[in-house]
C-alpha cells in the first residue's frame, strides 16, 4: 500500500506512504492518492484532512525511475502522465471544501511541492526544504505550480524558484509565507495532527466559506464585500453560529457540530 487513509473524530488522515522511495510518485501511487482523495471528499463525517508522509522527505516528486521508462516506451506519450494523474489530483485535492493541514519533513519537491500547495495550512520540520526542480530536467511545471506558488509567493519570487530550481529551506519559507508554522523535525506530525484535530471540532461551515473567500478571490473591493454578505447570510442561520453566540453570552466554551 503507497497511500493509507484512516479518519478518527471527524479527522481524515491521508499518508503517502512510500518512504523507501522517498515518496516519490509513480502510477500506482498517484491513483492511490486521488482515489484516497476522493473517498475523504464524498465522506459528510469528515471536517478536516491531514495530509503526512512516512519517512525522512514529504515528497521529491515524479519518480524518476517510472519516468524513464516511460521516455524510453515512448517519448511523445511520458508526459501523460500530467493530465491523466497530476492533473485530476491536484483538482480533487484543491477542490476539498474542508480545512487541509499539510506535514512536512525533509525534501518537499516538484510535484509534492504542488501538492503541499493545495493544503490550507502547512507545518513544517526545521531540517524542511523546497524546490521545484522541473528546470534542472528541462520541464517547465505541472502540479498547479505556476498557479499556486505564485499565489503563495508572489511573481519575483515564483519565478525566481520555477527558474533557477534554488532550494529553499524551512526558515525562509516561513518568512516567505510558504509555510503556517515551523517546529523540529521529530515534531512535525504531532503539531499538525494538532492543528488538524482543532479544525476538525470547529464550525465547519463558517470553515467552508472562508475556503472559498480565500481560494477564489474577489477581483476588487465591492465583489469581495457582496461575497461576504452573501457568507455571512448564509452562516447566520446555522446550527453552529447560534450554539456559539449562546455559549458567548453564557460565558461559555462553543462546541461546534459542523452544522
Amino acid at each position: 500500500m503507497t497511500v493509507t487513509v484512516t479518519t478518527a473524530d471527524e479527522l481524515a488522515t491521508i499518508t503517502l506512504a512510500r518512504p523507501a522511495a522517498h515518496n516519490a510518485l509513480d502510477v500506482t501511487t498517484k491513483v492511490a492518492f486521488l482515489e484516497a482523495v476522493r473517498s475523504v471528499a464524498d465522506d459528510p463525517a469528515v471536517r478536516a484532512v491531514l495530509l503526512a508522509a512516512e519517512g525522512r522527505n514529504f515528497c521529491v516528486g515524479q519518480d524518476l525511475g517510472e519516468h524513464v521508462s516511460a521516455l524510453e516506451a515512448d517519448p511523445a506519450t511520458a508526459m501523460d502522465t500530467v493530465g491523466e494523474h497530476y492533473n485530476p489530483l491536484i483538482r480533487a485535492l484543491a477542490g476539498l471544501r474542508v480545512p487541509v493541514v499539510v506535514a512536512i519533513q525533509g525534501a518537499c519537491v516538484g510535484a509534492g511541492l504542488g501538492i503541499a500547495l493545495t493544503g490550507d495550512i502547512r507545518v513544517a520540520g526545521e531540517g524542511a526544504s523546497f524546490a521545484t526542480a522541473f528546470t534542472g530536467i528541462a520541464l517547465a511545471a505541472d502540479s498547479g505550480l505556476s498557479h499556486s506558488l505564485v499565489a503563495a509567493l508572489g511573481p519575483s519570487r515564483a519565478s525566481g524558484l520555477m527558474l533557477l530550481g534554488d532550494k529553499v529551506g524551512a526558515a525562509t519559507a516561513a518568512d516567505w509565507g510558504l509555510v503556517h508554522r515551523v517546529v523540529p523535525d521529530d515534531a512535525v506530525l504531532g503539531a499538525a495532527t494538532e492543528i488538524a484535530a482543532r479544525l476538525a471540532a470547529g464550525p465547519t461551515e463558517a470553515f467552508r466559506q472562508v475556503k472559498s473567500l480565500i481560494t477564489h478571490p474577489s477581483p476588487d473591493l465591492d465583489h469581495a464585500l457582496d461575497r461576504e454578505a452573501t457568507a455571512q447570510s448564509a452562516l447566520g442561520v446555522t446550527v453552529d453560529h447560534k450554539a456559539a453566540v449562546g455559549a458567548f453570552l453564557a460565558k461559555q466554551k462553543p462546541e461546534f457540530v459542523g452544522r
